[in-house]
Parts: C-alpha cells; structure tokens; sequence
C-alpha cells in the first residue's frame, strides 16, 4: 500500500479497509483472467479464451460495485495497482488450477469480509456482500467442473473446446440482483 492509500484508509473501520483491499484483489484476478485468455488465445483455443476474456470483464465490474459501494457510503477510496500476475504457464490444466485456486481465495476474502461487517454491526454491508458470496459459490463450481474437464480429456483441448461451447455458453444480460457498478459495468 502506498503512503497515498494509506492516509486514505487510516480511520476507517476494519470492514471498510478490507474493501479498500478487495478492490485491488479484484483488479489483480482481472488481469490475471486476461494473462489466462492471452494463453489460450495463442494457442487457437478460441472457447477456453472467451471464457477467461468474460472472467476479466467480471472481475473488473465485481472491483467497480465495490467502488460504488464505497463511493456511496462517504468512504475515500483510492484505486490500487494490481498484483503480480503470472503469464508463464507449462500445460492448460495449470491455467485452469490457477483460476480454481484464485476463486477459493476470493471467496475466502469475501467470507473474511463477512465476518467484519457483522462483527461491527455493519448491517448494510453485510446485506452488500451477500450478492458476492453468491457468486463465488458459482465461480468456484464453475472451475471446478472446467478442471475436471480438462482432467477428464487427457490432453484434448479439442474435446474441452467442445464442452465449452455447449456448456459454457456467454451469459449477457446480467443479473438485476447484482450491486451497482461505479460506471458502466461490462457484464451485469
């Protein structure tokens, strides 16, 4: 954290740093969908890149309703870089676990966040968070019924292909339940 966001958070509750944070873990997960995609777009994998491509775009809104949120509730907000994100990766079944293992994290993060919004009595936060508990429960389910594809193929991304495209279908639309985005969201 910078000397910047730290001045800005200093004073907030606990709940509304770990906001703070979650924004970054949001933008840091959508450039990681995109290095994700970007692999499986060099590759001719024109489904599995969609998929991940729509991931990005999703963790990017999830980061903006935060905004929102925040900006809505009177608290600074400052907009943070990103993690580092992994670009190298030896086979597709390690892309597809890394998508697995940042989904378990961030619905940890959201259960932690959860936690403090309760703890402090912030009632109107935890009715906030409850969209994203949700959606982690179907994110996770999601890469972990891809990577048991990609398991289940034995190397024939053609076949995984297939499953994508018949089963991973794009779902625009969005969600009327979904929080407001700061701007224009991409994907609710």
């Amino acid at each position: 954290m910078t000397s910047t966001s730290e001045t800005l958070t200093h004073g907030l509750s606990k709940f509304h740093r770990l906001l703070v944070d979650q924004i970054r873990h949001e933008f840091t997960a959508s450039q990681q969908y995109i290095a994700i995609a970007a692999w499986f777009d060099d590759r001719d994998l024109p489904q599995l890149a969609r998929v991940f491509y729509r991931q990005s775009l999703e963790e990017r809104d999830h980061a903006m309703m935060i905004v929102r949120f925040l900006i809505d509730e009177g608290v600074p907000v400052a907009i943070p870089g990103t993690g580092e994100i992994q670009n190298s990766f030896d086979a597709p079944r390690d892309l597809v676990a890394l998508a697995l293992r940042q989904e378990r994290e961030v619905t940890e993060q959201f259960h932690l966040l959860a936690r403090a919004a309760r703890e402090e009595n912030d009632y109107t936060g935890e009715q906030f968070l409850n969209w994203f508990l949700k959606e982690q429960t179907e994110e996770v389910a999601k890469m972990s019924t891809l990577l048991a594809v990609v398991d289940r193929s034995k190397g024939n991304l053609f076949d995984v292909e297939t499953f994508v495209a018949r089963d991973m279908p794009d779902t625009t639309g969005g969600d009327p339940t979904a929080p407001a985005t700061a701007g224009p969201a991409l994907t609710v």
